[in-house]
């Protein structure tokens, strides 16, 4: 059985592309190194993330609190309703927040 995902590829402040993939499951989520001031996988990583997004049609806010689970190569947000809406293109902008 296969799995099902949303990518989008955001530009950092640096000017580098990565990807974000978002899936249903867990709430969890996978840094990515340059999006956020990881310096290294062996270091201490933020235990949790905040995301949060205004929905276009009704201007609703969406906030979800998710573990910080590791680092990947990409962006990894495991959370059903944050890959409903991204299928039905219901949100433009993410607010990633990381908390040590």
């Amino acid at each position: 059985m296969g799995q099902s995902y949303v990518t989008a590829k955001v530009e950092n402040k640096y000017g580098d592309i990565v990807k974000i993939n978002i899936e249903g499951g867990r709430l969890d989520i996978e840094l990515q190194e340059t999006l956020f001031k990881i310096k290294g996988k062996q270091l201490q990583l933020p235990r949790l993330a905040y995301i949060m997004t205004t929905i276009n049609d009704t201007g609703k806010i969406l906030v979800r609190k998710l573990h910080v689970i590791g680092v990947k190569d990409w962006l990894l947000i495991y959370e059903d309703d944050l890959f409903l809406l991204a299928v039905k293109d219901t949100y433009d902008e993410l607010d990633i927040r990381v908390i040590d």
